[in-house]
């Protein structure tokens, strides 16, 4: 019986190339007509065909999700927002790794973070977050700085 069963389950679940106009085939309408296997070109991401490291679509899902009253959000409008996304994130990680290599150290920690936006005087006004463990960016007070010590002669 589980000899049949399977052997039931073989014969039906095999799909077998049926001759004539199918996919692919040569002849049928338009076409070229000697081309025996489809070309079909592979799926090309949004953000590979932008150029882009981000991702295209999950932004795109996010800025719909986002809209009141089920409004529309255009196709270029995510590629656009992942451009940005990248150029800024592109721009804080070479601050930051400029900051480390600065520092002889090999890993971006949130310290080298809070430097190159504090550091950058464009970053600094566009991104006025508190940044966890990134300390205070070192600052004396030009007043505080006494100019010379005068030495007395006794």
């Amino acid at each position: 019986f589980i000899l049949l069963f399977l052997f039931y389950k073989v014969s039906h679940t095999t799909k077998f190339k049926m001759s004539g106009k199918g996919k692919g085939g040569k002849g049928g309408k338009g076409g070229k007509g000697g081309k025996a296997t489809s070309a079909k070109k592979q799926s090309q991401s949004r953000s590979s065909r932008a150029g882009l490291q981000f991702p295209v679509g999950r932004i795109h899902r996010y800025l719909k999700r986002r809209t009141a009253s089920k409004q529309r959000v255009g196709a270029t409008a995510a590629v656009y927002t992942a451009a940005i996304l990248e150029y800024l994130t592109a721009e804080v990680l070479e601050l930051a790794g400029n900051a480390s290599k600065d520092l002889k150290v090999k890993r971006i920690n949130p310290r080298h973070l809070q430097l190159a936006i504090r550091g950058d005087e464009e970053l600094d006004t566009l991104i006025k977050a508190t940044i966890a463990g990134g300390g205070v960016v070192p600052h004396i007070h030009k007043s505080l700085v006494s100019k010379n010590t005068k030495k007395r002669k006794r």
